[in-house]
């Protein structure tokens, strides 16, 4: 699918349900048929299950990673059925029929794709969370809370599965808060993403737990909290927020709920994170892994990690601070936003730039565009520019082509002449700027900027230096996260 339109909400589920989701939509009228309480059901959802034979092996291999199988193996879905009962069977088929629609999306640019593993991986954590914070509860209304926590953001989700141009578009501006990112997406697309899951939850039936909880937000029975805060832990954990206490809220909330100290929930939620791992393998999405994390530490939260550095310490000391400080983040496993965020700020905060941005290459390396941009002083701008890589050789096509960095005092030094193009010269804007490629694994993905806009004012020798050194140290990051999962 590839457009910009503007739907109705109807016509976007209408989309998403029959034209980009079939074989979701299929297998949820199909397991709509059997009962959850009917034990005479077993025998028939085998049956139909056994048709699809990818589903009953994912089914056999997901029942033998379950907690409630003994030392025997299972090994046919009737017995699955029996052990984890139907309504268990039911979410496993419908599970593994999501996973296998959305990762089957084709054309996706890579933010997009980053955007839909992320919300898959945190939806699937987020059910397995929810179902660890109801220890106590009948094993049908476990399955329900899985299930509704899980499906939380399935509009969304799908959306981006889509592979659209207004994904595409829409993309752009995922660094925006995220309550502004989300109105903005409403706005661009002509429906809200909450709209657009509880259509869907009510096109494929997937349960009353799951609509009420996206309908009725404000209800606080234990499930309602329950499918909400497994959500926002799941996020939190994947990206964390600005400040630690925010994060410790949401503990408390949930050790509250649970009736157990934090200390103790934290095991537990290390033990879902690694039962999640293994159950992504069972269910073959052994790629989503990556984005399933270790609770966060200290040094994750933007108040601590990105506060800049004491004007007091020496230039050196200031950038080798930097140094280390990167190197902890590769440690702790961040997404690259995080790198290229500290590094923007960083960069233009030790070497007095006065604005720093990353470019990224789009996939036909035919253009380069301004994706985030930060000033001296820590803030973020909202400098965006696209320039064309193929219609001219200009300094930007140079430093990609080359694999190279440049720095550019005086643009209209002769050596630049055949450079410096009418887009390149409204860039540097009378300054002087420097550029260094940003790779992984030695492929280049973009670029970085960096300008001083103070016409009297040029970048040292030095300052160029330092400003190489960091973005390769960056480039080593990169590539090493790149293989972590």
């Amino acid at each position: 699918m590839r457009d910009k339109i503007k739907r109705t909400p109807a016509q976007w589920i209408e989309l998403l349900a029959r034209k980009e989701l079939p074989a979701i939509t299929s297998i949820a009228g199909m397991l709509d048929k059997f009962s959850n309480d009917d034990t005479s059901s077993i025998p028939k959802l085998s049956r139909a299950i056994l048709h699809d034979q990818a589903l009953s092996s994912c089914v056999l291999k997901v029942v033998n990673n379950s907690s409630h199988v003994s030392m025997r193996k299972v090994t046919t879905v009737s017995r699955a059925s029996i052990v984890l009962g139907i309504q268990a069977v039911k979410n496993i088929c419908l599970t593994s029929k999501i996973l296998d629609g959305l990762l089957q999306s084709k054309n996706l640019g890579p933010e997009v794709h980053q955007r839909l593993t992320m919300l898959m991986a945190n939806a699937f954590y987020a059910g397995l969370l929810a179902k660890m914070m109801v220890p106590d509860h009948a094993d049908d209304t476990k399955e329900e809370v899985y299930l509704a926590a899980m499906l939380y953001h399935i509009g969304e989700t799908s959306f981006w599965s889509t592979g659209s141009d207004m994904a595409e578009l829409l993309i752009k501006e995922v660094d925006l808060p995220p309550d502004k990112f989300q109105k903005y997406c409403a706005a661009e697309c002509g429906v809200d993403f909450t709209d657009l899951s509880i259509g869907l939850a009510k096109t494929w039936n997937l349960g009353e737990l799951l609509i009420k909880s996206l309908d009725q937000p404000e209800s606080r029975t234990i499930e309602m909290q329950t499918i909400s805060l497994a959500n926002q832990l799941s996020a939190a954990i994947a990206s964390p927020p600005k400040t630690k206490a925010e994060f410790d809220l949401i503990l408390k909330r949930i050790s509250k709920i649970m009736k157990i100290e934090v200390r103790f929930l934290k095991e537990r939620i290390e033990h879902t994170r690694e039962l999640a791992i293994e159950l992504l393998s069972s269910y073959g999405a052994s790629v989503l892994e990556k984005h399933i994390k270790a609770l966060p530490k200290a040094s994750h939260f933007s108040e601590q990690s990105l506060q800049a550095p004491v004007h007091a310490v020496s230039q050196e000391k200031a950038l080798l601070s930097a140094v280390g400080a990167l190197t902890k983040l590769t440690k702790d496993g961040r997404n690259i936003n995080d790198f290229l965020t500290f590094t923007l700020q960083y960069t233009a905060h030790i070497l007095g730039f006065e604005r720093c941005s990353f470019w990224m290459l789009s996939s036909d390396k035919r253009n380069i565009e301004s994706r985030t941009s930060y000033d001296n002083n820590g803030r973020a701008e909202s400098f965006h520019c696209l320039i064309s890589l193929s219609d001219s050789v200009n300094i930007l096509s140079h430093v990609v082509e080359m694999d190279s960095t440049v720095l550019v005092n005086d643009y209209r030094d002769v050596k630049w002449c055949n450079y410096i193009t009418a887009e390149i010269e409204k860039l540097i804007a009378g300054g002087t700027l420097c550029i260094a490629p940003v790779k992984i694994d030695n492929k280049v993905i973009g670029v970085i900027s960096a300008q001083i806009f103070t016409k009297s004012k040029k970048i040292s020798d030095e300052n160029y230096s330092q400003f190489c050194f960091f973005i390769e140290h960056l480039n080593m990051c990169l590539s090493i996260i790149s293989h972590q999962k």
